[in-house]
């Protein structure tokens, strides 16, 4: 109390008149934004939406409402799910499997389910079709967000472990002062990447189908479809200005100054690089105000951790006590859940089962599997194309920060730079030079999705320890070498969590880039993709279900064979230990 005091007795300087300013309009944006989405909507009458570019500063908070609402669902999402994950083996046979299979359903499938639901929540209301795009943008975020923070918490370096262990931390304080500072680093650069990923989706989650009825939410996604549509380019280019316009906002407000605080908590022994600086990081560190909310938080903070730690020791020693029950309420609690997933699995199964093959010939069935396998090349192919051009820009760039903070916007920009705009140059070069589309449309679907694995490997090489570097320098260790015992295995676990989440994403991208259109024009390869697309537009919702477990099928039986294997080989054979 006598330090808050203490700062009320401090004048006034130009970073509090910068922090009111900043607080001030991002509370009135964030206010009149919200209120926004929640005006009467009965979802029959057609929302206002024009080309006019005097509207796109509107459309872009909104979008980025959306987005941000959609983030910080996701985080909550990520440490709940990730933390029990990590710290419960047999929920982590339940979870991570669970998590294989959300990721492999598309984001249009999710809609197609969620859309009606969160407008009966709502009736009357904007805010039910806004949950419902909110939701859809949660599912391009929250699955690499959820891997990437479950991904640190099994692979905390043995040593940092056992000075846990040493000082006695309980699990509430180890969890806080360990495993969370330990994977900050790393969930940044996944955070920013689900945000960018984010843009790719931004369309289809602001054009919503309901019973044969598209509902165009103000945004910039809503006002890419409508360029599209109307075959307006001048609309497309003050798009792209608007969105360059954003990112770089983003980036200063928020991500920049998130990667120069989190720059502590990097798994480092000797101090070797120019700390990433922030001018709203300064901000918040030198005006008064900030220091206030500070401590306020911090005396919140210290009080929670009291009664949580008071709680945690209650728990143990009542587990202590009483250890025969505590194991038999465990054991029902584990049967409980495991009996409930699979009754929902079998009960969903077997009307999804009937639902589809009463409407749909097995003839079908059959060509619907080999349009996925045909997917499942283009997908292979390009994550390996794309891994022999981005690892070795990402080793580079992550490895020297300075140039990492320089060229962080600019990645980002070309990360968030939605793919759907490339499609109508597409479409015209394919149809003026009579290109085979099975060829020339598989780059979009990377397009998008490539970034993951740049971002995991930028992220994997800046928590090399800098003291590993220095020996393989003094011993002169250089070349493929190098590569082989440093570099490899110090970003192999984070690429390939990049490299699975890049898979996934390219199959979701596989619905708009097998089937692209602008104006009255529409392409389409073959491909599972295609064919969901295909049913959306027509509104044949048993072959949109059709395509959507068809396309989970190969994508859940893919990473049980493949990646879950090189997942777990990658985290226990090279861990920081």
């Amino acid at each position: 109390m006598l330090y808050v005091s203490s700062l009320l007795r401090i004048k006034l300087s130009r970073w509090d008149g910068l922090a009111l300013f900043v607080v001030i309009t991002g509370l009135t944006l964030l206010i009149w934004g919200s209120r926004e989405m929640t005006v009467p909507f009965t979802g029959t009458e057609p929302l206002p939406l024009s080309l006019d570019p005097i509207h796109l500063p509107y459309y872009a908070l909104r979008t980025t409402l959306r987005m941000f609402f959609a983030l910080f669902l996701s985080l909550l999402f990520s440490f709940v799910y990730a933390s029990i994950a990590a710290k419960n083996k047999k929920a982590e046979l339940i979870l991570v499997p669970l998590l294989d299979i959300l990721q492999s359903v598309p984001i249009l499938g999710f809609l197609s389910i969620t859309v009606t639901g969160f407008m009966v929540l709502f009736p009357g209301s904007l805010l039910g079709v806004e949950c419902a795009s909110v939701f859809a943008i949660f599912t391009s975020q929250a699955w690499n967000m959820t891997f990437s923070l479950y991904q640190s918490f099994i692979s905390i370096p043995k040593e940092l472990t056992e000075v846990a262990s040493l000082y006695q931390l309980s699990p509430w304080r180890r969890y806080w002062r360990l495993e969370v500072p330990y994977a900050i680093p790393q969930l940044l650069w996944n955070m920013m990447m689900s945000v960018s990923g984010g843009w790719f989706f931004v369309v289809a989650s602001e054009a919503i189908t309901v019973s044969g009825h598209t509902i165009l939410l103000p945004g910039i996604g809503s006002y890419i479809a409508l360029a599209s549509q109307q075959e307006s380019i001048q609309a497309i280019f003050y798009a792209i200005l608007t969105m360059l316009l954003v990112i770089l906002l983003y980036d200063q407000l928020l991500f920049k100054p998130l990667l120069a605080w989190s720059d502590k908590f990097k798994a480092e022994l000797t101090a070797h690089e120019q700390l990433p600086s922030s001018w709203v990081l300064t901000m918040i560190r030198r005006a008064k105000l900030f220091q206030i909310l500070n401590i306020v938080w911090f005396w919140l903070m210290g009080g929670l951790d009291k009664v949580l730690q008071g709680l945690s020791l209650h728990i143990s020693k009542l587990e202590k006590d009483h250890e025969q029950i505590y194991k038999l309420i465990n054991k029902i609690l584990t049967f409980s859940f495991f009996l409930f997933i699979l009754f929902v699995f079998i009960f969903y199964g077997v009307q999804a089962y009937a639902y589809i093959f009463f409407e749909i010939p097995f003839e079908e069935v059959q060509h619907v599997c080999f349009l996925a396998l045909m997917t499942l090349i283009r997908v292979v192919t390009l994550c390996a194309f794309a891994s022999l051009i981005w690892v070795p820009i990402g080793v580079m760039v992550g490895l020297n920060g300075p140039l990492a903070s320089r060229l962080q916007p600019w990645v980002q920009f070309m990360a968030a730079f939605p793919a759907n705009l490339f499609f109508p140059i597409v479409v015209i070069v394919i149809i003026k030079y009579h290109l085979v589309p099975d060829i020339w449309l598989s780059p979009l679907m990377i397009l998008g999705t490539q970034w993951y694995i740049l971002f995991n490997v930028i992220g994997g090489a800046s928590s090399i320890p800098f003291d590993f570097q220095e020996v393989t320098t003094n011993f002169h260790v250089k070349g493929w070498l190098r590569w082989k015992k440093l570099y490899l295995p110090g970003i192999a676990p984070a690429y390939i969590t990049g490299l699975i989440t890049a898979a996934g994403g390219s199959w979701n991208a596989s619905i708009v880039a097998e089937y692209v259109s602008w104006g009255n024009q529409t392409i389409e390869a073959a491909g599972v993709g295609a064919y969901i697309a295909a049913a959306t537009a027509a509104g044949d919702k048993p072959r949109i279900l059709l395509g959507v477990v068809v396309l989970s099928c190969f994508v859940l039986i893919l990473n049980r064979i493949f990646w879950r294997p090189l997942y777990l080989y990658t985290t226990t054979r090279y861990r920081l230990d």
